[in-house]
């Protein structure tokens, strides 16, 4: 719409639509370079509304877009009989897609009607108007080819969902998206121009390439399988025919034939005659499905599956979450039953099924993408017994033909029921006498006092509130009190109609999603906290919910009554104590570590390696399994100590901590109880080796203790006294294991100075021995 242009410019809206006019763009054949048709393209008066795009905004948002679609075809047709447009050359007409969506067979044949029959007419269909109502589409489709018309389906490519339709639409000319030819070539595109061309190949329709502009975007198009073409180097759009064109005729070759009236029989009908049929039970019937649900799957976006279930209580939890996967990964998916709802879940169409309809009877599943067809048709044959041993008659089909009439056949029926606009459960229950009257909320209340107090009392309610209706598609909200419209920070018309998940954040909790979602199938009430964005600046709140189900006289949920508070101040509460008390608990984990940790060496001081010790010992009895304990003490460490200070000595202490945890193994325990000495202790001993294997240790640890360190631009050398005790022969608990190994460290200690002193008397003896005389001559 244009700027500052509202639906109260009524008169120069009226005007537009009088002045409407078509404009014409040649459509050529790309190997001779012949005129065969010309699109008709619609343009308003001079002033704010000759744009089509803004004409059409402003037809929208005034509730006449039917009727300017009307004058825009009716242009069409009196534009090409002026400009002499005629056979041979044809004339393509845009259906607008929200007009396929309200009436089209009436205002279609109406046209029909009143165009000249001169006119050779191609009726555009885009893809938008293809997933809105399929079953009005195909019927207007049939309809049209009736009256002698073709079709063409414009902008294929632009989503997937044109191509899974091509086969049901059976369309004359495929519009290529112009995309296609003026983008470089990608995965995406080789397949859709796989798709196209089969479906080409196989019915004979035309492709046509839009957006050529100059020689490159000609070769592409010729390269897609393109042979009919449409851009600006070929003409732009202009009054009439284009000027030293050569002419031709644009044969069609019959792409899509009537197949007759779509749903005037079932798909288990559609089987050619002499068919084989098998007959199985249900659990057949259920793997077959299930096998043609994941080939659907696999074939993705370009698939459309269309399905019958008898029953809605056929339609199970187990199925609600296969087809909830199908929705998500394929192009169309409707499921059919005797009192299943229009959407039975989001995304998926249905359509309930009278029980004098054939279908009723039928277990139907047909699955067709541009390069895959197979349905499963089955017949119930009524036998009584139990549920899961009911036998079907059915056959198993790839035959593109049959799948086909056997899709179309289903998806015929999936359309809206006819008739006045279904009545919410609010202003079923208040039952007003007076005409009802449809408040900012969207609730529709009558004018009795009950009413009229019950509006006041919910619109004053401090929490906000909304009603879901359970009945329509998407379950959408069809009231929304004042407090809710705040919350949620937006008008009305922005809230009513629309499913509840407006409000959500892509960081709102998967798992409350998932709760709710499973509550609300289940038929419970529920209540969630969940994170929420409010307004168009998408300002995060947390939302405390409560959802309560509304059931009717029957017992069926009608509607879900939700209670909406914000809580964000108390959720920032308690994240900011929960986030204090993980400070605390990492402040008292330090401390306990400081407390346990000798802070020199980064080794457990004396009181954690007891608690290790007690408890390895309890283990060691319980298994029958022996430990040591080894008692080190540094031997030298006080001489360099005392001659390269205390900080050339923690150096040491460290290099030597590094050595003993280097030589024990991962399960032995290692400690500094002080000063220069350690403790190790050795679970997991075979009890009578153990001596020997600490004896063993004690000696590897002494062995590399004595190799020198470079400290402070000098080499030093150290020694080690380890005393040995080993559990249970010296004792059962940590103090008699210590003491004994102690005492055995200070007789090493004795034994080494004995030795040391030893050692140093026979080298001063030696030193003072003179040499011995020389001998005198004789």
């Amino acid at each position: 719409m244009p700027p500052g242009f509202t639906t109260a410019h009524d008169p120069v809206l009226r005007d537009a639509i009088r002045g409407v006019h078509s404009v014409f763009q040649p459509i050529v054949e790309i190997d001779t370079g012949r005129v065969v048709a010309y699109e008709a393209l619609a343009r308003g008066p001079v002033g704010p509304l000759q744009r089509p795009d803004a004409l059409f905004a402003a037809a929208r948002a005034a509730g006449r877009l039917a009727e300017l679609d009307e004058a825009c075809r009716a242009a069409a047709f009196r534009g090409a009989v002026d400009a002499g447009l005629v056979a041979p050359l044809t004339v393509f007409v845009n259906v607008e897609p929200e007009v396929l969506d309200t009436a089209p067979l009436a205002d279609l044949l109406a046209i029909a009607e009143s165009a000249p029959g001169q006119l050779r007419v191609v009726m555009e269909i885009t893809e938008r108007a293809i997933a809105a109502r399929p079953a009005e589409l195909l019927r207007t489709v049939e309809r049209v080819r009736e009256l002698g018309w073709s079709v063409a389906v414009d902008d294929v490519g632009a989503e997937s969902m044109s191509l899974a339709f091509l086969p049901l639409l059976r369309p004359d000319v495929v519009k290529l998206d112009l995309r296609l030819v003026q983008e470089r070539p990608g995965p995406q595109i080789a397949e859709i121009m796989n798709a196209v061309n089969a479906y080409a190949e196989r019915s004979g329709a035309v492709v046509l390439a839009e957006g050529i502009e100059d020689e490159r975007h000609l070769r592409t198009a010729r390269g897609l399988g393109a042979t009919l073409a449409q851009g600006w180097l070929f003409g732009r759009p202009g009054p009439g025919a284009a000027p030293d064109l050569p002419v031709g005729e644009l044969v069609l070759p019959g792409a899509g034939l009537p197949a007759g009236a779509l749903g005037a029989v079932s798909p288990f009908a559609c089987l050619p005659d002499g068919t084989p049929l098998r007959r199985a039970p249900k659990a057949l019937l259920i793997e077959l499905s299930k096998q043609l649900e994941r080939e659907a799957m696999r074939l993705g976006e370009t698939c459309v599956v269309a399905a019958t279930f008898q029953e809605a209580r056929h339609f199970t939890v187990s199925t609600t979450q296969r087809y909830r996967d199908l929705v998500e990964r394929t192009g169309f998916v409707c499921a059919l039953g005797e009192d299943l709802p229009v959407e039975p879940l989001p995304g998926l169409r249905g359509a309930h099924l009278d029980p004098a309809d054939p279908v009723r009877g039928e277990w139907d599943v047909a699955v067709l993408s541009p390069h895959f067809s197979a349905a499963l048709l089955a017949r119930d044959l009524g036998e009584d017994g139990p549920d899961a041993d009911r036998t079907f008659e059915y056959a198993l089909t790839y035959d593109r033909d049959t799948v086909s009439r056997a899709a179309s056949s289903l998806l015929s029926r999936v359309a809206p029921r006819a008739g006045a606009e279904p009545v919410h459960p609010a202003a079923e229950a208040a039952a007003p006498a007076a005409p009802a009257s449809r408040p900012a909320g969207g609730l529709a209340v009558g004018t009795t006092t009950a009413e009229v107090l019950l509006r006041r009392a919910l619109e004053a309610t401090p929490s906000g509130v909304t009603i879901v209706d359970m009945r329509l598609p998407d379950q959408p909200i069809v009231y929304a009190n004042a407090a809710f419209r705040e919350l949620a920070g937006l008008p009305p018309e922005e809230i009513l109609g629309r499913n509840c998940r407006l409000l959500q954040s892509p960081d709102t909790d998967p798992g409350a999603v998932s709760r709710i979602r499973a509550a609300v199938e289940a038929g419970r009430p529920c209540r969630e906290t969940v994170l929420n964005l409010r307004g168009p600046e998408r300002t995060p709140w947390w939302n405390e919910l409560h959802l309560a189900p509304v059931h009717d006289s029957d017992g069926s949920v009608v509607q879900y009554i939700g209670v909406q508070v914000d809580v964000t101040a108390r959720v920032e509460a308690e994240r900011a104590l929960v986030r204090e008390r993980d400070r605390t608990q990492a402040a008292l984990a330090r401390i306990q570590e400081m407390a346990f940790t000798d802070p020199l060496t980064g080794l457990p001081n004396r009181r954690r390696l007891e608690e290790q010790v007690e408890a390895a010992i309890w283990e060691a009895r319980a298994r029958g399994d022996a430990l040591g304990l080894l008692f080190v003490d540094l031997d030298g460490f006080k001489a360099v100590n005392d001659a390269l200070g205390h900080a050339a000595g923690d150096e040491l202490l460290q290099v030597v901590a590094g050595r003993l945890r280097d030589r024990v193994r991962r399960r032995d325990l290692l400690a500094r109880l002080g000063g220069d000495e350690f403790l190790v202790a050795l679970p997991d001993l075979r009890p009578e080796t153990a001596a020997a294997e600490a004896s063993r240790v004690a000696d590897e640890l002494a062995a590399s203790i004595r190799r020198p360190v470079a400290l402070r631009g000098t080499e030093v050398a150290l020694g080690a006294s380890i005393g040995v005790s080993v559990c249970p022969e010296d004792g059962v608990v940590f103090a008699d294991l210590l003491h004994r190994a102690d005492l055995r460290m200070y007789d090493r200690k004795a034994v080494t100075r004995v030795a040391a002193s030893r050692a140093a008397t026979a080298r001063a003896a030696a030193a003072s021995v003179p040499p011995p005389a020389a001998p005198v001559p004789s």
